[in-house]
C-alpha cells in the first residue's frame, strides 16, 4: 500500500492486543472494556479499572435493579440511581440489594 502523497509504502496499523486493566472487582489483570461504558469521569474510571468479565457481572446486577426499582432507562432520575449503584458496585462497598429483595427460586 502506498501513501498517495509521496508514493512511499504505508505500514498497516498493528493491533497492540486487548486493553488490559487491573480489575477492581476481580482483583486480577484482565482484558478491559473496549470503550468507556458511561459518560464523563465515571465512564473513564470504569474503562481504566473494570474488566469485561466484571462488566458482565454488573449487567446482570443492573437488570435486577431496573426491575426491582422499576427504573426507566430514558428517565434522568433513573440514570442517576443507576450511576450511584454502578459507582458503589465497582468502587464502593459492593452491590447492595434493594430492600425486601427476594432472589428468584431456581428449579432443580
Amino acid at each position: 500500500m502506498a501513501n498517495e502523497k509521496d508514493g512511499k509504502p504505508v505500514q498497516p496499523a498493528t493491533p497492540t492486543g486487548p486493553h488490559m486493566v487491573m480489575c477492581v472487582k476481580i482483583g486480577r489483570e484482565l482484558p478491559g472494556l473496549d470503550r468507556p461504558p458511561w459518560k464523563g469521569e465515571l465512564g473513564q474510571r470504569l474503562y481504566d479499572n473494570v474488566s469485561k468479565d466484571a462488566w458482565k457481572l454488573w449487567i446482570e446486577h443492573s437488570k435486577m435493579l431496573m426491575n426491582e426499582y422499576r427504573l426507566n432507562p430514558l428517565d434522568p432520575k433513573s440514570l442517576d440511581i443507576m450511576a450511584e449503584n454502578l459507582e458503589q458496585f465497582f468502587f464502593g462497598e459492593g452491590a447492595k440489594l434493594p430492600e425486601g429483595y427476594v432472589a428468584p427460586q431456581t428449579k432443580g
